[in-house]
């Protein structure tokens, strides 16, 4: 199954994509303003050309675990998302995402080598339930 990670911010949105086996997880392009009309549909278009058959959207809780107000925008932004493609949308914890991806290093955006780095980690959960929830 081929997956598209998320990690949204207002001004940039990272964007990684797996292998159709659903192993390897690659960052793109970010996608610039996201919440804008254009950016938005820019970002459908990726989704589209990319053939996802779900999208992850990674979730900046608190390091407490709760939500913030960068969490409330993200989970209105994935349900918008949910609203406006055909496939799943599922939210994932992004918590450390962005450190990880910094020390890694590499010359994609570090928005979507954050995205790649939830990706890889989504990809390698044990157990994913065959309807996980919506956002």
């Amino acid at each position: 199954m081929r997956v598209v990670a998320l990690d949204y911010g207002s001004a940039r949105c990272g964007v990684a994509v797996s292998d159709p086996s659903g192993t390897l997880a690659t960052p793109r392009d970010p996608v610039l303003r996201p919440q804008t009309k254009n950016g938005f549909k820019a970002l459908k278009a990726a989704i589209r050309e990319l053939e996802a058959e779900r999208v992850v959207v990674g979730l900046p809780l608190s390091l407490s675990g709760r939500d913030s107000a960068q969490t409330i925008e993200v989970r209105e932004f994935a349900e918008r998302l949910a609203r406006a493609i055909d496939v799943p949308v599922e939210l994932y914890d992004e918590r450390f995402t962005t450190s990880l991806a910094l020390q890694a290093g590499g010359k994609a955006s570090l928005d979507s080598r954050a995205a790649a780095t939830l990706l890889d980690e989504w990809l390698r959960l044990p157990i994913r339930e065959e309807n996980p929830p919506q956002a």
